[in-house]
């Protein structure tokens, strides 16, 4: 390969920063120490997988999408809804991605672009499939939290049920909310 590489290692370090940067609407439910970005965007992949192969989407693609979502958040930071209220829209996703591709090679720099165009877009059923992700893994980790004692949660619980659109989001959602967050323990255990 003669190509520079450079401008793909400087972002595989700038993607490294949300293994550390904060999802910032738990603080208002309380949460001291709450999930990274990155953590919750693993877990997004895994959830669109499943949202995808139940909805006959791609789920390969759905990951590639959710994996990708919040990587514009290495410049803006994990703006929360109320923050979002005060900064009108101005960071673009798809303008972050363009800044954060230059100089990486061609095929890969549009490749990028489009895959984030696709998730802002919301339009084919990856994409649905990947935001409705999104939401269940907010309303999972809610779960998660006012299980921990963090009754403040329970807005983020509603507020992301409430956005999920897939017939096997919403379905998955009140499995979710029918589950206690350590049952799969128990269940392991085979204590009853």
């Amino acid at each position: 390969m003669s190509e520079d590489l450079t401008a793909v290692a400087r972002f595989l370090f700038e993607a490294g920063t949300l293994k550390h940067s904060k999802r910032t609407g738990w603080w208002m439910a309380g949460v001291k120490d709450p999930e990274s970005v990155a953590d919750h965007s693993w877990r997004t992949a895994l959830i669109a997988t499943i949202i995808a192969k139940l909805e006959g989407a791609d789920p390969g693609r759905a990951a590639f999408l959710a994996v990708w979502h919040d990587t514009g958040e290495t410049r803006t930071g994990d703006v929360n809804h109320l923050g979002k209220k005060y900064t009108n829209g101005q960071a673009d996703a798809r303008d972050i991605t363009a800044d954060q591709v230059t100089g990486m090679p061609e095929v890969l720099a549009r490749a990028l672009r489009d895959v984030i165009a696709e998730y802002e877009e919301k339009e084919s059923p990856e994409a649905v499939c990947a935001r409705d992700a999104d939401k269940l893994e907010c309303m999972i980790q809610g779960v998660e939290y006012r299980d921990q004692g963090y009754v403040n949660a329970q807005r983020w619980i509603d507020n992301s049920r409430g956005r999920i659109v897939t017939k096997s989001g919403r379905a998955l959602a009140d499995a979710v909310l029918g589950t206690g967050s350590l049952d799969w323990l128990r269940a392991a255990l085979g204590e009853k």
